[in-house]
C-alpha cells in the first residue's frame, strides 16, 4: 500500500464520530433520502396483511365463509404473501447485476419508475387473481430496494458511521410498518372500495417524492473506481463531504480505495455471482447469508402475526392492536439504542448476547403457556415477555444484521453478496411463515400450538447461537481493506477482534491458495495500474 493510502487509511481509524459527522454531513443526508425507499417497499409490503382483517376488502376479494362473513382464502393469503416475496428475489437479483453495470444511481432511478407504474396493478385489480399479479410484479423493483440504499451507504460511509447508516435501514422498515398501519385504520370507517383504494393510492407519493432527489444523488465513488473513472470518483467523493478538513484529503481517499480496489482484483476472480461461491469469498458469503437468515429462525417471525399471539396469550382484541402499536414504538426505540450498543461493544457480541436473551425468552414464555387459559396473571406474564422479546430483538438482530451483512463481502463483490443474503433470508421467510401459519392455527386446520410455539423457536435460536459463536466474526474498527486481509489469512472468527492487521499483512498466507491469483485477474490490475500511478503522482504533488 501507497504512503497516501496508508495515510488515509490511519485517518479513517483515528476518525472519531462527531468528526467523520462533520466532515460526511452531506452523504449523510443523501443515505436518508436513499433509505426512504426502503420505508415505501415496507409501507406497500404491510399492506396486503393489514386489508385481511379489512371487511371491505374482504367483501371485494374474498369468499362468503360458512359462517355467513366474507373472508379472505387461507390459500390466497399465503399466496399473496409469497407472491411478493417470489417477486422480491427477481429484483435483487436483477439489481446485483444492474448496479453493478450501470451503476447504483441509474439502477434506483429505473426502481422507482417501475414501481410507480406497477401500483397501478393493485389499484385497479377487479379480482384477487390480478391482485396476485400485481403482488407478484410489483416485487421485483422491492427487492431492488432492499439492496441498494444499504450496498449505498456501506459504499460512501467511513468505518466509523457504517454500522449507523446501515442500522438506520432496520428503522426505516419499522416507519414503514408504522405508516401502513396507521393509514389502513384511519379509512375503516369508509364502507366502500375507497377503504383499500386510498391507501393503495398512497403509494404513488414516495416514488414521486424520491426520484426528484435521486436525480440528483452523487454516484458510489467505489462504482466509479471499479470503472476507472477516478475523475469522477473524485467529484463524487466531493460532493459527498465538506471541506477544509485537515484530517481528511479527497484525493488519500480516493486512492486507498483504488488500492483495495486493486488488492481485491489480484484475489478474486472477478465481480459475478459465481465469485460469491469462490475461495475466501464464499465464506464471506456463507457468513452474510446465514446472519440475515438469524432474524428468521430466531422466532421473530411471532411479531409478524402479533395480534393472534397477544389473543393466544388471552387478551382481547383491543389490547392485542394497542400491544401491536406498543411493539412498533419498542422497535423504533430499540434501533436508537443499538445505535449506542454498538459503539460500546460491536456487532458480534450484540448479535451473540442477543440471541442468548432471546432463547431464554421464548423457553420463558413457551413454559407459561402450559398454565391455565383462565390464569389472567400468567397470561398479561406471557404478554409482557412478549413485549421484553421484542426490545431485546429490537434493540439487537433487528438492526445489527444490516451493518453485518454489507461489512462481511469485499468491496467488489458487496452488491451481490447483499442480494444472496437477502434472497436467503427470503427463502427463509417463507418457511418460516409457513410454520408459524400451522403452529398459530387452532386445530383441526392447524397444530393449535399458539404460545407453546415458541419453544419450537427457542431451538432454532439455539443453533444460531452456536453458529455465531464459532462462525461470525467481528468487523467494530476496521475498514474493508482490513477486512480482507483477515479474510484472506483465514482468521478465526474468535480471533477478528484481536487480530494487528498491520503484523498480519506483513506475513505470508498461511493459506497460500485461499484464492486465485491466475493471470486475468494481475491483467486487471495492470489496467488499472496507470489510473493509480496518475492518482499517487497527484497526491504527492
Amino acid at each position: 500500500m501507497s504512503a497516501a493510502a496508508q495515510g488515509a487509511s490511519t485517518q479513517e481509524h483515528d476518525m472519531t464520530i462527531k468528526q467523520a459527522i462533520r466532515i460526511y454531513r452531506p452523504a449523510i443526508w443523501w443515505c436518508y433520502l436513499w433509505a426512504a425507499s426502503v420505508i415505501m417497499q415496507s409501507f406497500a409490503i404491510a399492506l396486503i396483511p393489514s386489508f385481511f382483517a379489512q371487511d371491505q376488502f374482504s367483501r371485494k376479494y374474498g369468499t362468503l365463509s360458512s359462517e355467513e362473513k366474507y373472508e379472505i382464502p387461507a390459500g390466497w393469503r399465503a399466496g399473496l404473501t409469497v407472491g411478493a416475496l417470489v417477486g422480491e428475489m427477481f429484483g435483487l437479483v436483477i439489481s446485483g447485476t444492474a448496479s453493478e453495470k450501470y451503476g447504483y444511481k441509474k439502477t434506483m432511478i429505473v426502481a422507482l419508475i417501475l414501481t410507480t407504474g406497477l401500483i397501478f396493478i393493485p389499484f385497479f385489480a377487479g379480482n384477487i387473481q390480478v391482485l396476485l399479479v400485481g403482488q407478484i410484479l410489483g416485487g421485483v423493483p422491492w427487492g431492488m430496494f432492499q439492496s441498494m440504499p444499504s450496498s449505498f451507504a456501506s459504499d460512501i460511509m467511513p468505518q466509523v458511521l457504517r454500522p449507523y447508516l446501515t442500522t438506520y435501514i432496520n428503522l426505516c422498515w419499522v416507519f414503514g410498518q408504522l405508516i401502513a398501519t396507521v393509514a389502513v385504520r384511519a379509512v375503516l370507517s369508509l364502507d366502500n372500495e375507497w377503504a383499500y383504494r386510498i391507501p393503495f393510492a398512497l403509494q404513488w407519493i414516495w416514488p414521486l417524492l424520491i426520484i426528484g432527489g435521486i436525480i440528483w444523488s452523487p454516484e458510489s465513488p467505489a462504482w466509479l473506481v471499479r470503472k476507472n473513472r477516478m475523475d469522477e470518483a473524485t467529484r463524487s467523493l466531493l460532493r459527498l463531504t465538506t471541506r477544509g478538513h485537515s484530517n481528511f484529503n479527497v484525493d488519500d481517499a480516493i486512492l486507498l480505495i483504488a488500492e483495495t480496489n486493486e488488492k481485491e482484483m489480484r484475489m478474486s476472480s472477478g465481480t459475478s455471482y459465481r465469485d460469491c461461491f469462490r475461495g475466501v469469498d464464499f465464506r464471506r458469503t456463507r457468513i452474510a447469508c446465514l446472519a440475515w437468515l438469524v432474524q428468521c429462525l430466531c422466532g421473530s417471525v411471532l411479531m409478524g402475526y402479533s395480534p393472534v399471539v397477544y389473543k393466544a396469550c388471552g387478551l382481547d382484541g383491543v389490547w392485542a392492536f394497542n400491544m401491536t402499536m406498543i411493539q412498533y414504538a419498542i422497535n423504533i426505540v430499540g434501533t436508537f439504542l443499538a445505535w449506542w450498543f454498538m459503539h460500546l461493544s460491536g456487532r458480534r457480541s450484540l448479535y451473540l448476547y442477543g440471541c442468548m436473551a432471546l432463547f431464554v425468552l421464548l423457553i420463558s414464555i413457551g413454559s407459561t403457556a402450559f398454565t391455565s387459559s383462565t390464569n389472567k396473571p400468567a397470561q398479561w406474564g406471557m404478554a409482557i415477555q412478549y413485549l421484553l422479546y421484542t426490545f431485546v430483538y429490537g434493540c439487537t438482530i433487528g438492526p445489527v444484521c444490516f451493518s453485518l451483512v454489507t461489512e462481511m463481502s469485499s468491496m467488489r463483490l458487496k452488491t451481490k453478496t447483499i442480494v444472496l443474503a437477502r434472497i436467503s433470508y427470503n427463502i427463509g421467510s417463507i418457511i418460516v411463515n409457513n410454520l408459524a401459519n400451522y403452529q398459530l392455527t387452532p386445530s383441526p386446520s392447524g397444530w393449535g400450538w399458539c404460545a407453546k410455539s415458541a419453544l419450537f423457536w427457542a431451538g432454532s435460536t439455539l443453533a444460531c447461537i452456536i453458529w455465531i459463536y464459532f462462525e461470525l466474526p467481528e468487523p467494530k474498527g476496521r475498514t474493508y481493506c482490513d477486512m480482507d486481509v483477515m479474510f484472506d489469512h483465514g482468521i478465526s472468527a474468535r480471533k477478528f477482534s484481536k487480530t494487528n492487521v498491520p503484523e498480519l499483512a506483513s506475513r505470508p498466507r498461511e493459506n497460500g491458495n485461499a484464492r486465485s491469483t491466475a493471470n486475468r485477474q494481475n491483467a486487471a490490475a495492470e489496467n488499472n495500474g496507470t489510473e493509480l500511478a496518475n492518482m499517487s503522482e497527484r497526491t504527492n504533488a
